[in-house]
């Protein structure tokens, strides 16, 4: 017997089906409410709202629980690398070897940006912000493969489009910012892999290590369900907008400090600490006092309630980097700290205030020598594929409309023009 849900409207009863997902979460399907009854439902945010039925990513807060495609993200983080997780993505499966070579072999063909992009991304200000450049450069792509712009692309194009951005982003990451410090650019060299790549053209050193703790946390952050900007892809593609455009609304919602600026509130808050003296345990008490306007960033999260299942991956990618890499860092010493206090404090632990994937990942761009204002550029780097396999999937379901929320209209009753001489 199929579940209902009751719903009484001015004494009128009416019932709605509640449909139920492979993992027993429940929604209540209201989309003929209005049609019915003349009314909507108000939900700010969307907290409780369901906007798509999606095959990509499930994720359970309340158990720490996130997995792509059915796979934990534990497994993929120790046992796959960040190319095939984006294949799993788009495609639903893992790839056998020849798929995931030539995979990687398509991804790696697209190693130059086209010549204008460059000289685009070379006359912005020094002083912008690179997520500003990213989306600008994003979205211009649509005039150099204007036959990508179709809103139902074939197969083909589809699988050119996954490819391509995931390969031209690359580029574009690394170019806007040896062009923001004034360095050279410097070529990809397609016989490495993604992130060994990506790290020699930002200049920076690395080694095997490295580079497999920076492709942790791109897998982690290959996607995270209906997000803020996984959301407005999926909202701007709806109208029929190109992949570019789309990609590039998902970039700017990604801009903001409450999604993917996080990272740069963790890199600020421990410059306050250290402007402050350095006393991370002075901040730790600061952060318990109700009527202190210290904020701790980076522990907890607004969807996990208790340890978020990619910080307990990232922390050890964390830990391989300064290893590694050995640098020396008041800002790093005061943020392994902080982490260490708070594990250990009753406070914290009985919140559930553990790190989370924001306040590693700060940590490991700092090491890496990446500047703040490029975290997020970094963010949108690995969610990437998630956007992408995102928008593919809106575009291929049947019972996609353009999207267009409903409002409660609180402003004034109608009212009679008067004349501007007789105001």
């Amino acid at each position: 017997m199929s579940l209902k849900a009751k719903i009484e409207i001015e004494g009128k009863v009416l019932e709605y089906p509640i449909t139920e997902g492979s993992e027993h979460e429940k929604a209540i399907d209201i989309s003929k409410l209005r049609a019915d009854t003349g009314c909507i439902t108000i939900d700010h945010g969307f907290l409780n709202t369901g906007s798509c039925a999606s095959a990509i990513t499930f994720l359970d807060g309340e158990l720490g629980i996130l997995r792509y495609r059915g796979y934990p993200i534990e497994q993929l983080a120790e046992q796959s690398s960040f190319l095939e997780v984006a294949f799993l993505l788009n495609w639903g499966k893992l790839p056998s070897k020849s798929e995931l070579d030539s995979f990687e072999k398509k991804v790696a063909s697209f190693s130059k940006l086209p010549e204008y992009i460059e000289r685009m991304i070379d006359i912005f200000p020094k002083t912008a912000h690179p997520m500003a450049v990213a989306s600008a450069v994003t979205v211009s792509l649509s005039a150099h493969y204007p036959e990508l712009n179709n809103p139902n692309p074939s197969t083909e194009q589809k699988d050119e489009i996954f490819a391509l951005m995931l390969g031209l982003f690359k580029l574009v990451a690394a170019r806007s910012f040896t062009a923001a410090s004034s360095q050279a650019p410097i070529a990809s060299n397609p016989s490495l892999s993604y992130c060994e790549d990506f790290i020699s053209m930002m200049g920076m050193k690395s080694n095997k290590d490295v580079a497999k703790a920076l492709d942790v946390l791109l897998i982690l952050h290959a996607d995270h369900e209906q997000n803020c900007s996984t959301s407005t892809v999926r909202v701007v593609g709806s109208s029929n907008a190109s992949i570019f455009a789309s990609i590039s609304a998902g970039i700017d919602a990604l801009w903001g400090p409450l999604h993917g600026g996080a990272n740069q509130e963790v890199l600020e808050m421990l410059e306050e600490i250290k402007l402050a003296g350095g006393d991370y345990k002075k901040a730790l008490e600061r952060a318990k006092d109700k009527n202190d306007t210290f904020k701790l960033m980076g522990f907890g999260h607004r969807v996990y309630k208790n340890f978020d299942p990619r910080a307990k991956i990232i922390k050890k990618a964390c830990d391989v980097i300064l290893a590694q890499l050995g640098v020396k860092d008041q800002l790093l010493d005061i943020a392994k700290g902080l982490e260490q206090e708070a594990l250990a404090d009753d406070y914290f632990k009985s919140r559930n205030l553990y790190p989370n994937v924001d306040f590693y990942s700060g940590i490991i761009y700092r090491a890496l020598g990446i500047p703040t204002n490029m975290f997020t550029v970094m963010f949108a780097l690995g969610r990437m594929p998630g956007w992408l396999a995102q928008w593919k999937e809106m575009r291929e379901t049947k019972e996609t409309k353009i999207s267009r929320p409903r409002q409660v209209y609180i402003g004034s009753v109608v009212r009679e023009y008067v004349d501007i001489g007789k105001r």
